[in-house]
């Protein structure tokens, strides 16, 4: 039997959660269905504690709801919803970027251009998960590189909310443009007018992001 808190446990929870997570990212489960702990622990052939304990951890990553004790929902995201993750974004982001372009190395540079070419191939791929899982690796990267353990465990359970964003752009074409740079931004090694340009980025794709979800600006 396994134990609860053991590694395999945790990996068992997590698969679950990742899976469960890009399901309601690519729009598989919609809002309003229902989870069911037993009916997933017999898809996932394991007992039902990790698949709670996944469901607890999208509860707090805000892609499900208990609407009971014995109703749990995949969420709909509300207008706050995601005003709010982006005021979150705002702060953050903008200083991991300072960050980033302070600390960036030429091998750090390397990969971050590598991630946009992986974004560039998923933009012409036309595929919308696979853009939004690599323009979300691109920013994830930039946080990496700020190498701020408070301000990354303070994002990472944006990540996924991220990606679902990213998913409901429908001119991925204009996010590449301006990853392009936001690159350039931080490899210029000016940390201030890197800020400055994330700032502006986070709040053009809020707009973008609130007129194509609600039909109305940002402001």
């Amino acid at each position: 039997m396994i134990n609860p808190g053991s590694s395999t446990w945790t990996r068992l929870r997590d698969e679950v959660c990742e899976e469960l997570r890009d399901r309601i990212i690519a729009g598989h489960l919609r809002p309003g269905h229902r989870l069911l702990e037993r009916d997933l622990a017999e898809e996932f052939e394991m007992s039902r504690v990790p698949v709670r304990e996944a469901i607890q951890v999208l509860t707090l990553e805000g892609f499900v709801e208990a609407l009971s004790p014995r109703r749990i929902v995949v969420k709909q995201v509300s207008r706050r919803d995601v005003e709010e993750l982006f005021s979150v974004r705002e702060a953050l982001e903008v200083q991991a970027t300072r960050e980033a372009t302070r600390r960036a190395r030429p091998p750090d540079l390397r990969e971050l251009e590598r991630l946009l070419g992986q974004a560039e191939r998923a933009t012409l791929s036309g595929k919308p998960e696979r853009i939004s899982r690599a323009n979300a690796a691109f920013h994830q990267h930039i946080v990496t590189l700020a190498d701020n353990r408070l301000l990354a465990s303070l994002l990472q359970p944006l990540e996924g909310r991220l990606r679902w964003l990213f998913q409901q752009i429908n001119d991925p074409d204009q996010l590449l443009d301006e990853h392009r740079e936001l690159y350039q931004a931080i490899a210029s090694g000016d940390p201030e007018a890197a800020a400055a340009f994330a700032l502006g980025h986070v709040r053009r794709y809020r707009e973008i992001a609130m007129r194509l979800l609600y039909g109305e600006s940002a402001e």
